[in-house]
């Protein structure tokens, strides 16, 4: 925290890129706004993962579009506010370009961080807790380095319209094209990430946050007598986020 009147602002899963370009637009327009909104306060600005649907970077190319909203991202961090991405599962092929060329500070795996008074753990949510061993595997097999230098080699229109047709098959687009609903399949409070948080929150009870994106729904749960869980919800039908005023955190909706 830079001040007593800074806030840390944190928000999760926008999906860019879906349903279409023209429909992903409009929510990058909203999104635009939320940041004119936030940066008359904030001292960081915490991305929790899935900025985008598909994003792959090769060498020397990036996935075509998004620059109004880069260049804001890149206007807030060039204006002294931190602005960080903890990479999702949808855009674990992140790699050197959003710092260098945005400003934007990459964190490639779950982090413990002191702000303000308080201590957080930070983490996009995908892979923590029992269970899912199948998305687990995929997961190593996605982050595997050799696996990453292989794709390089598939030529980047190829590259890119190849992930961006399996990120469109998804339940998500369906729901933003109005062909259903992102239905839970459990309760919140006995997600994975959820049941990882109490038995962090055993481990080391000086841990006062957790903050998690990746399930889409928002909520915060208690997980010990002093610890929360905070579920962020996403920017593809709710437009939540959370406000951490260096004691308290809150959820809200923009």
């Amino acid at each position: 925290m830079t001040g007593s009147n800074k806030a840390i602002y944190f928000a999760s899963d926008f999906h860019f890129g879906i349903p279409d370009r023209k429909g992903s637009f409009e929510r990058e327009k909203k999104f635009m706004q939320w940041l004119d909104n936030v940066r008359a306060d904030a001292s960081a600005i915490y991305l929790m993962g899935d900025l985008f649907d598909f994003w792959y970077e090769y060498k020397t190319v990036v996935p075509k579009g998004y620059v109004r909203m880069l260049g804001k991202l890149a206007e807030l961090a060039d204006s002294g506010i931190s602005v960080h991405l903890f990479r999702g599962n949808h855009d674990l092929w992140a790699f050197s370009y959003l710092n260098d060329e945005i400003g934007i500070e990459i964190h490639r795996t779950p982090e413990i961080a002191h702000l303000g008074s308080k201590k957080f753990f930070l983490a996009h949510g995908d892979g923590l807790g029992p269970g899912d061993h199948s998305y687990k595997f995929m997961k190593m097999v996605f982050e595997c380095r050799l696996n990453q230098w292989l794709y390089r080699w598939v030529h980047p229109d190829l590259g890119t319209r190849l992930g961006s047709y399996f990120s469109r098959r998804s339940r998500l687009t369906k729901m933003l094209k109005g062909k259903g609903d992102y239905n839970r399949l459990i309760p919140v409070d006995q997600e994975p990430m959820v049941t990882f948080s109490r038995q962090m929150a055993q481990k080391d009870p000086s841990i006062d946050f957790f903050v998690f994106g990746h399930i889409h729904y928002p909520g915060i749960i208690e997980v010990s007598p002093t610890a929360k869980a905070i579920i962020l919800g996403d920017w593809v039908s709710r437009f939540t986020y959370a406000r951490f005023d260096g004691e308290n955190i809150e959820l809200l909706q923009f």
